[in-house]
């Protein structure tokens, strides 16, 4: 696989035994990169482990004529991003992509989230995604290149219900993003976020028992992991120079660029504010602008394209 976009790049994705992490591996070696394909093998909740997904991926994209390694350390820890950037270059010389795709899940309404519900998924998602971040930059600022896309979510940039911890890894995840981007950019060095939607075990417990349910499961399921790898493989390339520190959303055919907190409306008093005037002016001059209540469903109203 000498040819494709990321041709003689070295790619490694996290979470990449199942799903969405996967398709980005299977895509990435397609296009000519060389994969490390790490995957602990745990549940959606994250208990257990299992050598055998990581391992199976590695030999699909073998038999394709591809090269990878796996491993199956826990990115949870920062020592094991250090050996997992260690293998990288051991077995192809350098490092060039790194995909933060891994994750779990803990959903609880919030007053009854228990502390370890709340620490295990920023463990994974966001300790995880700046414990690989952080390996890989020393090894990015050497080279001046390299490209990170990290996997944020709309539950985190819209809202949802029962995930105030993932909702928290994963704004945290932007702001992560954000801060490579502006910090790295002198080395050449990009990073992005994109928001998947997309039909995994992570979201395969939605009921289906109305005929309105069956329908909005059968329009999901259209959404296939596989989708996301493309937008992910061209923000890794070097055709993406120039486009760093943005959030991309994927949706089955659909690409969307979303926007970034900036000011909408402003008020001032020149002798200052007092708890009473705020109180007098603050929400009618507000109001208007206050950003809804909604979840990722009430903005992405339509049915996927």
């Amino acid at each position: 696989m000498a040819s494709g976009l990321v041709a003689g790049k070295v790619a490694i994705v996290t979470g990449a035994g199942r799903g969405i992490g996967r398709g980005i591996a299977l895509l990435m070696a397609q296009e000519g990169a060389k994969v490390v394909v790490c995957d602990i093998g745990a549940s959606l909740e994250g208990a257990g482990t299992d050598a055998s997904p990581a391992h199976d991926v590695v030999a699909e994209i073998k038999k394709a004529g591809g090269e990878a390694i796996a491993s199956t350390l826990s990115i949870a820890e920062p020592k094991n991003a250090d050996e997992i950037i260690k293998a990288a270059l051991t077995a192809f010389g350098r490092v060039d992509i790194l995909v933060n795709n891994a994750g779990i899940l803990r959903d609880r309404i919030f007053h009854r989230m228990s502390w370890s519900d709340w620490s295990d998924v920023l463990a994974v998602h966001l300790n995880g995604s700046f414990n690989m971040s952080r390996a890989c930059a020393v090894q990015f600022r050497e080279q001046g290149a390299g490209a990170f896309v990290h996997m944020t979510s709309t539950s985190a940039l819209v809202g949802n219900f029962g995930q105030a911890n993932y909702m928290a890894a994963k704004f945290g995840i932007v702001g992560l993003s954000r801060g490579i981007a502006l910090d790295m950019q002198r080395f050449k060095v990009r990073s992005n976020c994109i928001a998947p939607f997309a039909w995994t075990r992570m979201i395969d417990s939605i009921p289906a028992e109305t005929p309105e349910e069956k329908a909005r499961v059968e329009r999901f399921q259209q959404m296939t992991p596989e989708k996301i790898a493309p937008l992910t493989v061209y923000l890794a390339s070097d055709q993406a120079e120039g486009i760093s520190g943005q959030i991309f959303g994927v949706r089955n055919n659909e690409i969307f660029l979303f926007s970034q907190p900036r000011p909408v409306r402003t008020i001032h008093r020149s002798e200052g504010w007092t708890p009473e005037r705020i109180e007098q002016q603050l929400k009618g001059a507000f109001g208007p602008s206050f950003t809804p209540l909604e979840r990722s469903t009430d903005v992405f109203s339509w049915d996927p394209v």
